[in-house]
């Protein structure tokens, strides 16, 4: 996939989470990346596939340093502007071509960014090359068992110019991008036209059977 796809994006992609469902779907990611991540003051962290922004602001909030990574440079930029005056650094680049030292990072996080990476099992070998030994590699994608994936690759087929060549994970292909043994959890249980009052009973719902259909799937590995 070009990075020319994501460019025109930035401005749909933050309007969607200023929606009363788009708001409740940014908490509930949130919370499940922040639970998995733990970042803490004064650690050097790696958003690796920014975006704008919209969730690196939370980990920045810990008092962590934050470079965020993306290969769009329109998302950086407003990731920039978003960002502003605050501790974030960034990098436009790749991620199966990480810019940085071995070693570089005591986190890392990446969130919906590894659907449109062809290499994916490459691309998390980047993230263990660049991360301390002992830090956590968190990673988030759209889960390939949810209801939201099907509808996602259903607009690709016809036409869609994100999703008509990408790769949905579910837990346990997520298990095979590396040799180290990992965690993972899904959220969003509901779907994107449910009321928000009853979208939370459905989560709480989901969360409490431990379902593995959830749309967004967060992946935990500690590098040894």
């Amino acid at each position: 996939m070009t990075t020319q796809v994501f460019d025109p994006w930035p401005d749909r992609y933050d309007q969607w989470f200023t929606t009363p469902i788009g708001r409740l779907i940014r908490a509930y990611e949130t919370d499940l990346v922040l639970e998995m991540l733990r970042p803490a003051p004064g650690e050097r962290i790696l958003d690796a596939g920014c975006g704008t922004g919209v969730f690196t602001q939370d980990v920045i909030a810990a008092g962590a340093t934050v470079w965020g990574l993306d290969v769009s440079y329109p998302m950086l930029a407003r990731a920039r502007q978003n960002l502003s005056r605050t501790s974030f650094i960034a990098v436009q680049g790749d991620m199966n071509t990480l810019p940085f030292r071995d070693q570089s990072f005591d986190k890392i996080v990446s969130v919906t960014a590894i659907e449109f990476i062809h290499d994916a099992g490459e691309a998390v070998a980047q993230l263990f090359r660049v991360i301390k030994p002992g830090g956590l590699v968190v990673v988030a994608t759209l889960n390939r068992l949810s209801p939201w994936a099907e509808r996602r690759r259903r607009s690709g087929r016809e036409g869609h110019s994100l999703f008509h060549d990408v790769a949905f994970r579910s837990p346990e292909d997520m298990r095979h991008l590396s040799n180290v043994p990992y965690t993972w959890r899904t959220a969003i249980h509901f779907q994107k036209e449910e009321d928000p009052e009853r979208a939370r009973a459905i989560e709480l719902d989901g969360r409490a059977r431990s379902l593995d259909t959830g749309a967004f799937l967060a992946c935990c590995w500690q590098k040894p």
